[in-house]
């Protein structure tokens, strides 16, 4: 595109800006071998010479954001982080979400799976959670472990097949979201495989599996706002993520005064 044709096609110019500074963004955090970064400004997000409205309407309500590396698994990477940051200091909820994922095990046995496919992934989780609860500098013991990269892969491992067994327990539900010929190959090709990017019916089930609640912020559209999904409807997130390009990063909403 000439400079010209930009004058002439603002919206397309912001949108090829911003793909631009994505992927910019991307090579970035794998050339410093992060797969979650430090929070950053919200300001790193967006286009160098001028600011969209969503731009402006997202640093009014977000001032800063923790960037997720692009690699396919950065819902589940950044969901499974976010919640378990906005936990830390609360002694009861990191125990519960603990339970919770131990309890996970009969989940997978009503879906059918083996104990070795899944075993050590949840064992990996748990082991998270626990050096979390013994460490004295919390924030930096859980940013490290998510940056272990066969330490943070297994916990997504563990995500993407507790998504697909929840998805196989509730098969009369589920199996009307999906296009492939059935729920079962669905999930085997689509959701259990690792860096495959996720769909909304993921996102419900693994929201469903652990009961927590995700607020998600969309950039996409054309629409001059912002698109607020609260999933499950009516609840209260306890995280927040950013969709932006088919990716997902972690947003933190300013304080309430």
């Amino acid at each position: 595109m000439m400079p010209s044709d930009r004058k002439k096609h603002p919206r397309l110019s912001r949108l090829i800006t911003s793909l631009v500074t994505l992927i910019k963004t991307k090579f970035a955090m794998m050339e410093a071998g992060s797969l979650v970064s430090c929070r950053e400004d919200i300001s790193s997000l967006f286009p160098e010479d001028t600011l969209g409205a969503k731009d402006k309407e997202l640093s009014s309500q977000f001032p800063s954001v923790r960037k997720v590396r692009g690699d396919g698994n950065c819902f589940y990477r950044a969901f499974c982080f976010a919640h378990m940051e906005s936990i830390l200091y609360n002694t009861r909820a990191l125990q519960r979400f603990k339970d919770k994922v131990i309890q996970s095990c009969k989940v997978f046995a009503s879906a059918g799976f083996d104990e070795s496919s899944f075993k050590h992934h949840l064992n990996t989780v748990v082991n998270v959670v626990e050096q979390c609860q013994q460490a004295e500098e919390q924030e930096d013991t859980l940013l490290r472990l998510f940056n272990e990269e066969t330490t943070s892969d297994s916990v997504v491992q563990y995500l993407r097949l507790l998504t697909s067994a929840h998805l196989q327990n509730s098969a009369d539900f589920f199996c009307n979201f999906v296009e492939a010929p059935n729920l079962h190959a669905y999930c085997r090709q689509e959701v259990e495989v690792m860096a495959m990017e996720c769909d909304h019916v993921d996102i419900l089930a693994l929201s469903e599996a652990l009961d927590i609640c995700i607020h998600i912020v969309s950039m996409e559209g054309d629409e001059q706002q912002l698109a607020h999904h609260i999933i499950p409807e009516g609840a209260e997130p306890s995280l927040h993520l950013l969709y932006q390009t088919s990716h997902y990063n972690i947003l933190y909403p300013r304080p309430q005064h």
